[in-house]
């Protein structure tokens, strides 16, 4: 037996023959690429014919697909191409940003400029006949219209909030303006995807979730669905680093304001509780109100969403850790710690993970569950990557295998 290490990306020749069908069958014209590229992973040691079978099949070739990115001047559009940089199915032709039009993305993020990539262009000015699928990074109340003018082959993963809502009055609502696509908006699939992975596999436009919805979402759902809480009475608690806000420039944002201290905002009205609320109330068929509170704190990127609930009649903390358990235990990028261990931000800092616990309260019949992410990969550009992956047809680790960075 001759072992194989984990590599970078899961991948086998079937998954990648089924790939390339569905590309042809969706008629995308897309570039060659050698697969050469290709690391694999394998959890287990693989025989000498195996390991010389994948060895030869990375010697073929297999399509790409080309993607453009729109706002990539902002962080989540850089954090797209850092990701990019490491997946090997994936190909950017197209990168706008209106305010830098002209500029290579290096003068803008010079921490990207090993990278060879397309100069930044103004939206007006796209060609989109190069182009198969496009991360949109663009800010709310902007995206509606440039999306409903894209050509209707494009895949779209669109990070704004644009589309998160289902309801178009509670869009207004919350968001002070009317929807503007409308008809886009019912075709839109929310992008939590460990939760509808079956929706999204067949989605040409997903809504990716925000950062906090989904640091909240992900440990409340299951257990929700199970009926192992209660609707009422929950409260969250959530911090965030600075990027959060994005990368305009604001007085609230500077580093005096910041640093040294915790800063309280959107209390009672962040944008982010219709979200949070859809999504726990579809997991419970019923209403779900909350009780949501953010903090900027001052660190660049992570957040941490503290949560207290109440748990249903005759069930325990254990019975809560059981349950995420059980639901998370085949995921690639939610862990659920041992019994006692707390998440912390720093463990996660650069990664697409979640880790989460639970912990009893010492109020009887109450619990309290930590989730932890950072709140530019897995709250925003890397969930999105992985969104995509997964409407293309492909291992949806791909190009996420990137270990949380520490120190």
């Amino acid at each position: 037996m001759q072992s194989l290490s984990w590599k970078t990306v899961a991948v086998d020749y079937g998954r990648l023959h089924k790939f390339k069908m569905q590309k042809e069958a969706r008629g995308f014209h897309l570039k060659h690429f050698d697969r050469s590229r290709l690391d694999v992973r394998g959890s287990a040691a693989l025989s000498s014919q195996s390991l010389q079978s994948v060895q030869t099949q990375s010697q073929q070739s297999l399509d790409t697909v080309r993607v453009g990115v729109l706002g990539a001047s902002g962080y989540t559009g850089s954090e797209i191409v850092r990701l990019l940089a490491n997946h090997p199915y994936f190909d950017i032709t197209l990168m706008t940003a209106d305010r830098k039009a002209g500029l290579s993305l290096a003068t803008v993020f010079p921490h990207l400029i090993t990278q060879d990539l397309p100069s930044l262009i103004a939206v007006k000015d796209a060609d989109f006949s190069d182009v198969d699928a496009v991360f949109c990074c663009l800010p709310h109340g902007t995206t509606q219209e440039i999306i409903k003018a894209l050509p209707r082959g494009l895949k779209v993963v669109d990070l704004s909030a644009d589309f998160r809502l289902r309801s178009v009055d509670e869009y207004e609502e919350w968001y002070g303006q009317p929807h503007r696509a409308t008809e886009l908006q019912k075709e839109a699939v929310y992008g939590l995807t460990e939760i509808l992975r079956d929706e999204i596999r067949n989605a040409r436009l997903v809504a990716n979730p925000g950062c906090y919805p989904t640091s909240v979402q992900l440990p409340l759902v299951p257990l929700l669905k199970a009926k192992l809480i209660e609707t009422r009475n929950i409260i969250i608690d959530s911090k965030s680093g600075v990027s959060g806000a994005g990368r305009g420039a604001k007085e609230a944002n500077l580093y005096t304001e910041i640093a040294e201290g915790i800063h309280s905002y959107g209390i009672t009205r962040h944008r982010h509780v219709p979200e949070i609320e859809q999504g726990l109330s579809d997991a419970s068929n019923s209403k779900v109100t909350i009780s949501f509170t953010p903090h900027l704190m001052p660190m660049s990127r992570g957040m941490q969403s503290t949560v207290y609930v109440e748990m249903a009649s005759g069930v325990t903390v254990e019975d809560l850790h059981q349950q995420l358990s059980i639901t998370y235990k085949d995921e690639e990028f939610v862990v659920l710690l041992e019994r006692g261990a707390v998440p912390h931000t720093r463990n996660v800092r650069g990664s697409n993970y979640c880790f989460m616990n639970v912990f009893d309260d010492r109020i009887p019949g109450r619990a309290i569950i930590i989730s932890v992410i950072d709140n530019l990969v897995k709250g925003a550009s890397g969930q999105a990557l992985q969104n995509l992956n997964v409407m293309v047809g492909l291992p949806e680790n791909t190009g996420l295998l990137q270990q949380p960075l520490f120190p």
